[in-house]
């Protein structure tokens, strides 16, 4: 079962750099992270059990065999860190992938990965890809393995009240990413992942919108750029709220960020700031 967005990965030239940026300018802690054998590192800045995760490359070959490097690669080449694709949790990655299949699903065999945390303590998970990453792709499937100190019951209790420098704790809202074409990308994300990602409920057209366990994700059209200014209201919990606390989504472009992340807070006020192409709205 699908169970919400489980982190968004987001290619920086020095996650350390980027975190205590993302800590000066929001408030939010980077608690997490460590190196791939994959070739790139990160830091990890838990909301709840979903994260963000600041990511950049330590070796480029390595890299380049590897799904996410080569978005990662590929978006820092360009010279365009930000938002490169984001991962959906699920609680049982092999059966996702083998009903997927049987359905004519192109989505890849599941994958081990792990990470070393500083302390020397291996981190595990499962994964599955669509044939190509991107923010305008279909995300892929994660099964972390629940132990240790990121993943096991202790870790999981401590980060739902961990107080982050702001002065609370912090929740994922949801996702909005400005892509070319919101219908084939819903089309892409039902014939790869089986979500059907329905027309949005707000007043732009052509926009696409659904909601996966405590998360919204919203599929929004360069042309919603012509609405610029006039903010609606959210329909339901999360529905709306990143582009009501920051105007309405409009084309990616110098002052138009392509994706923009809705995080909760217990405490403090409305924080809206542009990072690494993402316009991050703690609400």
């Amino acid at each position: 079962m699908l169970l919400g967005i489980d982190h968004l990965v987001i290619a920086v030239p020095d996650p350390d750099a980027a975190a205590a940026e993302l800590e000066l300018e929001l408030g939010l802690a980077a608690t997490g992270g460590g190196r791939h054998d994959t070739g790139t590192h990160n830091r990890l800045i838990f909301l709840g059990d979903a994260y963000l995760e600041l990511i950049g490359v330590w070796d480029r070959d390595l890299a380049a065999a590897h799904p996410i490097g080569v978005a990662v690669v590929r978006a820092l080449d360009a010279g365009a860190p930000g938002l490169v694709t984001y991962a959906l949790a699920t609680d049982g990655a092999r059966r996702e992938v083998t009903a997927l299949r049987a359905a004519g699903s192109p989505i890849s065999d599941v994958i081990a990965g792990s990470r070393a945390r500083p302390d020397g303590e291996a981190v595990a998970w499962q994964c599955a890809f669509p044939p190509r990453l991107g923010p305008a792709e279909p995300p892929f499937l994660i099964e972390h393995e629940l132990r240790g100190a990121e993943w096991g019951d202790e870790a999981r209790r401590a980060r739902a009240t961990f107080v982050h420098p702001f002065g609370g704790a912090a929740r994922l809202v949801g996702l909005e990413i400005i892509v070319p074409d919101p219908s084939a990308v819903a089309t892409a994300c039902a014939a790869v992942l089986g979500v059907v990602i329905p027309p949005g409920p707000g007043p732009l057209p052509g926009e696409r919108e659904v909601r996966i366990g405590e998360h919204s994700v919203r599929l929004v059209p360069p042309s919603a750029g012509d609405s610029a200014g006039a903010p609606h209201a959210p329909t339901r919990p999360g529905a709306g709220a990143i582009s009501a606390a920051g105007g309405a989504p409009g084309a990616a472009g110098a002052t138009e960020p392509a994706a923009r992340v809705g995080i909760s807070g217990t405490a403090g006020e409305r924080v809206l700031r542009d990072l690494f192409g993402i316009r991050f709205a703690r609400l």
